[in-house]
């Protein structure tokens, strides 16, 4: 992705195999050990489910009462709607020069920012989402009922499917994707779309279709924070989250663009790719989409045919892989959240700040509204070694919540005493899921 920003600025690959503090061959033979131990324990001694929705750990009644309270979920929108127009302001009037903070908002604060704070607090852009607040608010105006809508929305997850695939793509591949007329144009597309979706099928569209919802739902089922069955608040595993999930209608699409775009993000980086890209005869921005293409059909493609053969090893027919797929798939998440922490950590600590010092000039008149237009962001938490460790630690845990829930899932829907076998083309795949994040964050 391409910021534009101080020379000084890391990108968000800083770690390499030399920052790491074991070696890098020592790191993937511990990594893939730790996967198939886990394994091994898991389907000797978890042969039973054991993820309940009754589970947690109670939160006190003071911390429940605040979370649950309407002034909070008023100062969460009130500080996202000044946010909004404040962006806006400068998506409008700024300049198209490298001090206009939109690029920073929409690539560093809206994609990497809202998934790390999803994994942290849960769904927090249900909350927040200015769309949504508008959408209630004219509804209100109009005094029609909130759930009023125009059709039956049926396409499940599908629409967020390709909203997360394309703004992956102008992400990572669309030329001048931070220019002003580029954004002015992405926004304004985002915004008609969602409006018209919401008008056509009611506040379900921002639940199911709109790409930015749905990447913080499933995100936030990464979150320490979730309800109970009862709908009291406690601190869980992320297992926990993930489990309560069930398949739906584009699911498997969505988590594929999740995990998909996160690898190609890292695969691009890599020089001897940026090479081949500059040195090919295809046109880049077609070679750019054709391989981030291919990422996305990798990992649908794996995941269903260890689905295919996970189901067949387990005795079952083979018309069951395309419910079973699904229900496997939220096991993909707790790895696209690693994937999300190796790869975009630097990047959203130091550009995450650098963006404070771009807000504080919106319109690029010289201004210091917010008083941080000397701010000079810190590298503290971007040291090579620390980078490389979070990266390391990230894709292992990753991969074995994934494992973990995979193995709760598929004790569930297969049968018991074939399950553990039948998981094993799944943690195949996981396997080399693990050495192709290691390899692609780690190769020079």
């Amino acid at each position: 992705m391409a910021l534009l920003a101080p020379a000084v600025a890391p990108a968000h690959g800083v770690g390499s195999r030399s920052d790491l503090p074991l070696p890098f061959t020592a790191l993937v033979i511990a990594a893939v050990a730790a996967l198939v131990i886990s394994f091994v324990a898991i389907g000797t001694l978890w042969r039973e489910p054991r993820l309940r929705d009754t589970d947690g750990w109670l939160l006190p009644a003071p911390i429940a009462a605040v979370l649950d309270s309407h002034w909070l979920r008023v100062v969460a929108r009130t500080l996202a709607a000044v946010l909004t127009v404040w962006t806006l302001a400068a998506l409008v009037l700024g300049l198209d020069s490298a001090r206009n903070p939109v690029p920073h908002v929409v690539y560093v604060w809206l994609w990497v920012g809202l998934a790390f704070s999803s994994m942290l607090l849960g769904p927090v852009w249900r909350v927040i989402n200015p769309l949504r607040v508008l959408h209630a608010g004219l509804l209100r105006l109009a005094r029609v009922p909130p759930d009023i809508a125009a059709l039956r929305y049926r396409w499940g997850l599908w629409p967020a499917a390709v909203g997360l695939g394309t703004f992956t793509w102008v992400e990572l591949v669309a030329e001048e994707n931070t220019s002003l007329g580029f954004l002015q144009f992405l926004v304004a597309g985002y915004f008609a779309v969602s409006l018209l979706g919401a008008a056509v099928f009611g506040r379900t569209w921002f639940d199911q279709a709109d790409p930015f919802e749905v990447w913080s739902r499933l995100l936030g089922l990464l979150s320490p924070l979730g309800r109970r069955r009862d709908g009291r608040w406690v601190l869980r595993t992320p297992l926990h989250g993930v489990n309560g999930l069930r398949g739906q209608r584009g699911l498997v699409p969505t988590v594929a663009v999740m995990l998909g775009g996160t690898a190609y993000d890292g695969f691009s980086a890599n020089l001897s790719w940026a090479t081949f890209v500059q040195t090919s005869p295809i046109p880049s921005s077609l070679l750019k989409t054709a391989t981030l293409l291919a990422f996305f059909g990798l990992v649908a493609g794996t995941l269903w045919m260890a689905s295919a053969v996970s189901v067949r090893l387990s005795g079952e027919p083979f018309s069951h892989s395309f419910s079973f797929v699904s229900d496997i798939a939220p096991s993909l998440i707790p790895i696209a959240g690693g994937y999300l922490v190796a790869h975009y950590w630097s990047l959203w600590v130091y550009q995450g700040q650098y963006a404070w010092r771009l807000l504080t000039d919106p319109l690029g008149t010289g201004a210091d509204l917010l008083g941080t237009a000397d701010l000079t962001p810190s590298d503290l938490l971007i040291q090579p070694t620390l980078v490389a460790t979070i990266q390391a630690v990230s894709i292992v845990l990753g991969h074995l919540l994934g494992v973990l829930a995979a193995h709760e899932r598929a004790i569930t829907v297969l049968d018991r005493r074939a399950a553990v076998v039948g998981q094993v083309p799944v943690m195949a795949v996981m396997i080399v899921y693990t050495l192709g994040g290691l390899t692609i964050l780690f190769s020079p």
